[in-house]
């Protein structure tokens, strides 16, 4: 993989192509008349019943809502007018988000004791857009494509975990109108976060527990467990695992793990880069085969940096679904939503048989 093209756009933005073998990035200015960037564009509140951190990104609410496909802001702009991608083509570009969530560099300081506390949103939100066709998916992509794809996740997990103040960097996509999404267009996000998201922090608390109750790693034992009982396992490799979680929260849930810890995507051999490209690709078009249409889903790369506080962290990938039939959808109400009491419709088991007969 060459080194990306990097470009600048019309409000300073940074902009990154990432080709494939024989190609050439040929972008052109971005002509577009944008408005000066606000440099804080978001407040980080304090919640003190949850000791967590929200995100108060009020701008967002102007961001561009599912655009005819004609009008998509992230297809190819060949005039530099009319995209955030200012090229005739592209294979896979990366750019910082116009609407971020997390933007600028600082430290978020440890809450006082009382008092309403709010700070400046510091962080980064990028997107990546996986093609230039409008219509294609994740699961659609060539095996070269993916990769470079992959390539771009491990570029930027590497960049964003040196920038100061940086906790956690999470890669995601969200795909399908009915997970929320406002841009067809196949995508996903990059944030880099200042602090430990709470799912990530329950996790390494859990995981530092385990560590020292029974002197190895919990993520690695329950691989390991998986592997051992074999019912929920729709994928294994040399390197590789995925599999229906014991205790799935999600109608459709995989997970992918490596078979040996690293922290994340950047700790991953080329090999093992191509080893991983192979099953994602494999389990996102058994999620689009299960059905008579594509598989609305969730994906999240979960990532951690190499100091004490995440030592326990193993990087691994969660897919999810809220479609929990070919005609339903599974909605977070109440108990999940108010109580975070996750109710599973569907039998782990019998989801991991029906990914199983999807296999080609």
């Amino acid at each position: 993989m060459t080194a990306p093209t990097r470009w600048t756009l019309a409000d300073g933005r940074d902009m990154l192509f990432f080709t494939l073998p024989g190609h050439v990035a040929a972008p052109v200015p971005d002509r577009r008349p944008l408005a000066e960037r606000d440099p804080t564009p978001s407040q980080l509140r304090y919640d003190r019943t949850t000791g967590q951190w929200v995100i108060i990104a009020a701008q967002r609410q102007d961001r561009t809502y599912k655009p005819p496909p004609d009008q998509c802001p992230l297809c190819p702009g060949p005039t530099g007018l009319t995209s955030e991608i200012p090229a005739a083509d592209y294979d896979v570009v990366v750019f910082e988000n116009r609407f971020p969530s997390l933007a600028g560099a600082g430290t978020v300081p440890n809450p006082p004791a009382e008092g309403f506390v709010a700070v400046p949103g510091y962080g980064r939100c990028e997107v990546i857009c996986f093609s230039a066709d409008h219509s294609g998916s994740f699961a659609e992509l060539g095996p070269t494509h993916a990769r470079l794809v992959v390539e771009a996740w491990r570029h930027r997990t590497a960049d964003l975990l040196q920038l100061p103040g940086i906790d956690q960097v999470f890669c995601f996509e969200n795909r399908g109108e009915e997970i929320g999404v406002t841009l067809a267009h196949p995508h996903g996000q990059i944030y880099a976060y200042p602090y430990l998201t709470p799912r990530t922090a329950i996790m390494l608390s859990q995981a530092d527990q385990y560590r020292k109750q029974h002197g190895s790693n919990l993520f690695g034992d329950l691989l390991a467990d998986e592997i051992a009982d074999g019912r929920r396992i729709i994928a294994h490799s040399e390197k590789f695992t995925a599999f229906v979680p014991f205790a799935a929260r999600w109608p459709v849930e995989v997970h992918i793990y490596p078979n040996r810890l690293v922290h994340n995507i950047t700790e991953l051999t080329a090999d093992e880069l191509d080893e991983f490209t192979l099953m994602y690709r494999d389990v996102l078009q058994r999620f689009d085969r299960l059905y008579s249409s594509p598989l609305p889903y969730l994906s999240a790369l979960h990532q951690y940096n190499d100091t004490e506080a995440q030592r326990e962290g193993y990087f691994h990938v969660e897919l999810m679904s809220i479609r929990r039939s070919a005609t339903k959808l599974k909605y977070l109400a109440s108990s999940e939503s108010a109580m975070d009491a996750f109710i599973s419709d569907v039998n782990p088991e019998a989801v991991a048989a029906r990914l199983c007969e999807q296999a080609t």
